[in-house]
């Protein structure tokens, strides 16, 4: 996009004033890179519930943005433009819906309840050669991602590829009106963001509104009662139903939702005149970004599914945020299709380069070797990735964060794996998005003053302990807490730079405390008196504590008698400076003692009050936990905490919140037994009929709970049931596939996931325990992989 300030303002009905400057971007988070990248960026600040990105304008004038998209009028700045709107998200829309109109090409509009991306990739992996296609980044198909992947529309392709996602009635209908599709692909419908919709007829209703001026729409009509509602509704338009297009071999594509797929792909084509896809296999498309360990000590990022300047443009913004001290490289293939000249294209590249702070460029690829000469990074370029793979020195990825961003042609896969730190086969998955999901849930309910302790003790509650970290350090959380002194000196180690609170400080550790400006719980008497001797030992003054209160689970803390002489004692310690006072309510999950819990909340609120009161300046005093923030408002005082429902867990269970971990492994064999054979340790597994087992390297040492085995769990395979045959072993278990067709060898078998009926909850309950339990158990020895669109 190129427009003048004043001309935004015009189209969108806003108040222009100040210097009439170019923009050719749209940056909405002060904390990207964004505006480095791009050229002629507009900062949009807007007002949430739970934040104002106001306050960051003059950040964001002293990185170098002039251009401002503002929803009050602020003191100008030198050299600068302001559009003052009511709305800024709506201004945005009206932005889009405008660029749109100025487009030429073909729009297809893309929404379901699943496989949007997937098919969104296929697509533009079957178009004809030579074709120019735009695609919106990743998973931007919100009411703020949807304008912003528009006005990314450069205006000279002939294809236009834009996702729509919808969690509640109302909103397809602003959607539609910026995209405005002249073709309109559906997906699966499900139960996928339900819990905002009365039935699955009304998702249905309001997904459909996107198709309300579309020419050709393509559905598959085992998707009910999508496919009858379509039938019906648009009867007079050009319908495509992709149930009518050959069936796709099972050899070729074994899963079934994969093959529905494929068929919305083929009748996609079909209705547009292409070629027909010639079906191999499911394209190996890796929807979200994914963080991983990587070799000689480095942290990986391989975001290779696909490869245009938008897109390394959000890899890069990336790229910077989890690298924080480390030194940066760059892998990056030859980009095909741009639509540029070569000049233009890697002159562009070379400038995001340099902006980005990369410390090495890897070339793949031989246009980027004849354009060497744009970068002034360190770099190397080889011909192929295999040439790459054989010949990448340890330099370039030791102690590094390495982003691998290549086009589908050049097989990065393989480079992922070679740069890849050698683990079990059996990995833990972490959904990022779905963790900030969760964080922004909870702020909903919460004043937007209110600030937040993320729980990231015992390694994130198994999910991994600095990745986490990063990413809660980047969404403005307040503090963190960890259990152990150890556990927030990694964090420092990794470069995380935000308040750490030690929740289980001891006098050994205090030392080792300070100078990584760890803040420690303070419980008794003598804990206060060591510490602030340490703290003095250290030539330090005012160091921040904070006091846990006993106000009924008599864990730690500091019981009601002992406040008097607390209030007496604290102001004379030079050394500390209280930093908050909290106590913890053990029953807030629990109804049934819900007076209990108003008793303790009462009894913090005196005993909180009474050590501010003592104090000469201000404290945060904290109680809540998950649970207490949506039943106990009066427990929310200045700060909460969040612990397992950041995790997705409510204190029941809650359709908005995401479970972020899924647990997975593969088939190592498979073995076809008769009826009357035994399998396992004890025999345990008397088959009755014969039987297909399949072996998978997951036991009770990686964290599989051996109640779990005689058929007590059923793990997942091609998205169908596969029970647990015999006794879990140390390293391995034995499942039953006898009644899934396809499976083969090094497929993938999922233990638990968000999926309903192989979630946590379930396997709590199967166990009789709780979900944090599981979440703990699952070993150090299961690679994590942090996964984000």
């Amino acid at each position: 996009m190129k427009y003048r300030l004043s001309q935004i303002a015009a189209v969108v009905g806003g108040r222009f004033s100040g210097t009439d400057c170019e923009v050719q971007s749209v940056v909405t988070d002060s904390r990207s890179l964004t505006c480095e990248l791009g050229s002629g960026p507009v900062f949009v600040a807007m007002c949430g519930a739970n934040h104002d990105s106001h306050a960051f304008v003059a950040q964001m004038y002293a990185r170098g943005v002039r251009a401002f998209m503002v929803e009050r009028p602020l003191e100008a700045l030198p050299e600068c433009g302001y559009v003052v709107v009511e709305n800024a998200i709506a201004a945005l829309q009206c932005l889009a819906a405008y660029h749109r109109a100025q487009f030429r090409g073909t729009v297809v509009g893309i929404t379901g309840s699943n496989g949007k991306t997937v098919i969104k990739e296929w697509i533009a992996e079957e178009l004809p050669a030579g074709m120019k296609c735009y695609r919106s980044p990743k998973s931007y198909n919100s009411q703020l991602g949807v304008p912003l992947s528009v006005l990314m529309i450069e205006g000279d392709e002939q294809l236009a590829l834009i996702e729509a996602g919808i969690s509640k009635p109302g909103e397809m209908a602003r959607l539609e009106r910026i995209i405005r599709p002249d073709v309109v692909v559906f997906t699966s419908i499900g139960d996928a963001h339900q819990e905002n919709f009365l039935n699955l007829e009304q998702k249905c209703d309001e997904k459909m509104v996107l198709a309300h001026r579309a020419e050709t729409i393509v559905y598959h009509s085992y998707y009910e009662p999508l496919g009858r509602m379509i039938a019906s509704r648009f009867a007079g338009r050009k319908l495509c139903d992709a149930a009518s297009c050959p069936e796709v071999p099972e050899m070729l594509i074994g899963n079934e939702a994969s093959r529905r797929n494929a068929r919305i792909v083929e009748a996609f084509c079909a209705a547009m005149g292409y070629p027909a896809p010639s079906f191999t296999e499911a394209p190996e498309v890796a929807m979200r970004l994914e963080v991983k360990d990587g070799i000689n000590d480095s942290v990986l990022i391989n975001d290779a599914y696909n490869l245009d300047l938008n897109s390394l443009a959000l890899a890069l913004d990336y790229l910077h945020n989890v690298a924080l001290s480390r030194r940066r490289t760059l892998v990056l293939s030859d980009i095909a299709q741009s639509g540029l000249t070569d000049d233009e294209l890697y002159g562009r590249v070379a400038g995001m380069v340099a902006r980005a702070g990369i410390d090495t460029l890897v070339g793949i690829g031989p246009k980027l070797k004849r354009y060497a000469a744009l970068f002034g990074c360190d770099r190397e370029f080889y011909a192929s990735t295999d040439e790459c793979i054989s010949r990448i020195g340890r330099r370039a990825v030791a102690g590094r964060a390495v982003l691998l961003k290549g086009a589908r042609e050049y097989r990065f896969e393989k480079l992922a794996h070679a740069l890849a730190r050698k683990s079990h086969t059996t990995v833990l998955e972490v959904d990022l998005d779905a963790m900030i999901h969760n964080l922004n849930y909870f702020r909903s309910k919460l004043d937007f003053r209110t600030r937040l302790v993320a729980m990231v003790k015992a390694g994130s509650y198994g999910a991994g302990d600095f990745e986490v970290a990063q990413m809660l350090q980047h969404q403005g959380v307040d503090y963190l807490a960890v259990a152990f002194a150890d556990e927030g000196v990694l964090l420092r180690e990794r470069g995380i730079t935000m308040p750490v609170v030690v929740l289980n400080a001891d006098a050994d550790s205090f030392d080792q405390m300070i100078a990584n400006r760890l803040e420690p719980e303070i419980y008794s008497f003598r804990s206060l008196a060591d510490f602030a001797d340490a703290v003095s030992h250290a030539g330090e003054t005012r160091y921040p504590v904070h006091i846990k209160l006993d106000t009924g689970m008599h864990r730690l803390g500091f019981m009601e008698g002992e406040i008097g002489r607390l209030c007496e004692v604290l102001p004379t310690l030079p050394a500390v400076k209280v930093a908050s006072v909290f106590s913890h309510l053990n029953c807030a999950d629990m109804p049934e003692e819900d007076a209990y819990t108003r008793e303790q909340i009462a009894c913090y609120d005196r005993m909180s009050a009474a050590v501010a009161a003592s104090l000469p300046y201000s404290v945060i005093r904290h109680t809540a936990n998950s649970a207490a923030i949506e039943r106990f408002p009066e427990a929310r005082f200045d700060m909460c905490r969040l612990g397992l429902g950041l995790y997705g867990f409510g204190w029941e269970h809650n359709a908005g919140l995401r479970p972020v971990s899924a647990l997975k492994t593969r088939i190592v064999q498979i073995k076809r037994l008769e009826a009357g054979d035994a399998v396992g340790y004890g025999r345990a597994g008397k088959l009755l009929r014969p039987t297909v087992t399949a072996t998978v390297p997951i036991g009770y040492a990686d964290g599989l709970d051996r109640h779990l085995g005689c058929g007590r769990w059923s793990m997942r395979v091609a998205g169908r049931p596969a029970p647990i045959v015999g006794r879990v072993c140390m390293d391995s278990c034995m499942i039953d596939i006898t009644d899934i067709p396809g499976v083969g060898e090094g497929d993938e078998v999922t233990v638990f996931s968000a999926e309903p009926g192989n979630d946590l909850e379930t396997m709590a309950r199967v166990l009789d325990t709780i979900p944090y339990e599981i979440m703990t158990s699952v070993s150090s020895r299961v690679k994590r992989i942090y996964l984000k669109e």
